[in-house]
């Protein structure tokens, strides 16, 4: 008896194409994102996730009362993650996983956009970004946040193409991921904003409505925590022209993608309707969507600096480095002859112009704190003592350690403080190394930063206790991590 299936013509080579090639984009991203995860050592940031997910759920919920709280959603995961150990490789692998589904839907986002050609070569000079590979490779919620913008877009795109109810819910599901991730990632829903239509706006905007639930509580959370980010300076416009940069993760393939990028825009909204009469205004409202998430971010984080608080962080902007990688693959694709030529020219082009950054961000100090380093600047002789200039340095000091290192002298409790990345110490110094010759002193900083002035308060008490500078080194790149050892007078 013949059925339907053995009646089903066998799918066409174009077809299987279409149905595989996001999936080898996705490998080819997330390859080349983990490929960086073992190289460079955990920062400061990367073992405050350490602390956080290491602690329990009643341990990390007092945290998020404290600081850092719009990282809970983050915190939760990687508290399950870290079950099965804590090792750098591991550690990273969820946001390598994350930038390869990122580009999984940015490639199959260009197909619905423009071609399955757009969709490969955004997908392409995504995966050869610095950005991508940095992001990619830290333990930090910034590759989450891209991927679930990208997502945002993708579900959005899927809804307004087939307005049904299964739909709407995954794009609302796709909005509170972004809220999720991380609290500046909103910047890119506003972008959504112009695609509404008479047609869909009471489903798109209940949506986004519902989506946004989780925003409106990280941000309340945030905002009551912005002591802890004090240390960001005001910012000038004069920062968006480093903007290219920050999304590409290098200058030269940043301001070129940039321009590809603009063009891009153009081209979209330069599109004709399928049947050829006249520009698609479905194209244009895409174009401006897509402009919106490349130039928002930027924007809007300077405005909430200056009306609210500081908060102008490059890194906080990740969330723009898709919509540059796909604006300029749609600028590629739309070339009228040798398109496949062009576009392997452009990403051939992009890998030179980024491997010294690559090479940079894949050495052993590419997150610029290496801990390693210091430790083997530390030649410790029995009975020499180490003290930290900020006592949270102490978390990656006893991840990377061996036992030779200095004797913790300050050391009250080998937990972190309840309220905070930092460790109970004790404080009367000058008794803590009574009797002691050697104290090594370390500090995230420059050399200047804690021997001039009373910059680290930590090395100024040690002096008081009867010791003296007999030599320090700075690992090179800023901030750094400074190594000194004090003898006594």
């Amino acid at each position: 008896m013949t059925t339907a299936a053995t009646l089903a013509p066998p799918a066409r080579p174009a077809q299987r194409l279409r149905t595989w090639t996001p999936w080898w984009m996705a490998l080819l991203a997330g390859g080349a994102a983990f490929s960086g995860t073992g190289s460079a050592t955990l920062n400061g940031d990367e073992l405050a996730t350490i602390s956080s997910a290491t602690r329990s759920l009643p341990g990390m919920w007092e945290l998020a009362q404290h600081i850092d709280g719009h990282f809970l959603p983050y915190y939760v995961f990687m508290h399950v993650w870290v079950k099965a150990g804590t090792a750098e490789l591991w550690l990273r692998l969820p946001s390598a996983i994350a930038i390869g589904v990122a580009a999984w839907l940015l490639a199959d986002l260009g197909r619905r956009l423009h071609s399955a050609r757009a969709g490969v070569i955004a997908a392409a000079l995504f995966a050869i970004l610095p950005s991508v590979s940095y992001f990619g490779a830290f333990a930090r919620s910034y590759a989450f946040a891209a991927a679930a913008v990208v997502f945002s877009f993708w579900a959005l795109h899927r809804a307004l193409d087939r307005p049904r109810g299964g739909r709407w819910v995954v794009y609302g599901v796709a909005v509170a991921l972004v809220c999720s991730t991380h609290l500046f990632a909103v910047l890119v829903l506003p972008a959504h904003l112009v695609l509404a239509r008479r047609a869909v706006l009471a489903p798109m905007v209940a949506a986004l409505a519902a989506g946004c639930v989780p925003a409106a509580v990280l941000g309340l959370i945030g905002y009551g925590e912005r002591h802890a980010i004090s240390w960001i300076p005001q910012r000038g416009p004069e920062v968006w022209l480093k903007f290219p940069k920050m999304a590409a993760g290098t200058t030269a393939l940043g301001v070129v993608l940039f321009a590809m990028a603009l063009a891009g825009a153009v081209v979209l909204w330069s599109a004709r309707r399928a049947d050829g009469g006249g520009r698609s205004p479905r194209d244009r409202a895409w174009a401006l969507a897509l402009a919106g998430w490349l130039i928002l971010p930027p924007l809007l984080l300077l405005a909430v600096s200056h009306l609210l608080t500081p908060v102008y962080v490059d890194r906080y902007l990740f969330v723009a480095a898709p919509a540059l990688a796909l604006l300029a693959g749609l600028a590629v694709a739309a070339v009228p002859r040798f398109p496949v030529v062009v576009a392997t020219v452009v990403v051939l082009l992009g890998c030179v112009l980024a491997i010294p950054d690559h090479l940079e961000i894949r050495e052993e100090n590419g997150r610029f704190e290496n801990i390693p380093w210091a430790l083997r600047v530390i030649k410790a002789e029995p009975e020499d003592a180490i003290v930290y200039g900020q006592s949270q340095l102490r978390t990656g000091f006893d991840y990377y350690a061996d036992s030779a290192m200095p004797v913790d002298v300050l050391r009250a409790s080998d937990a972190p403080q309840a309220d905070g990345f930092g460790y109970p110490e004790r404080s009367d110094v000058s008794a803590a190394l009574d009797g002691l010759e050697r104290v090594w002193v370390v500090w995230r900083g420059t050399k200047k930063s804690g021997l001039e002035g009373d910059g680290i308060r930590r090395v100024e008490e040690v002096r008081q206790s009867g010791f003296e500078l007999s030599g320090a080194k700075h690992s090179g790149d800023l901030p750094g991590l400074t190594v000194a050892l004090f003898t006594r007078r």
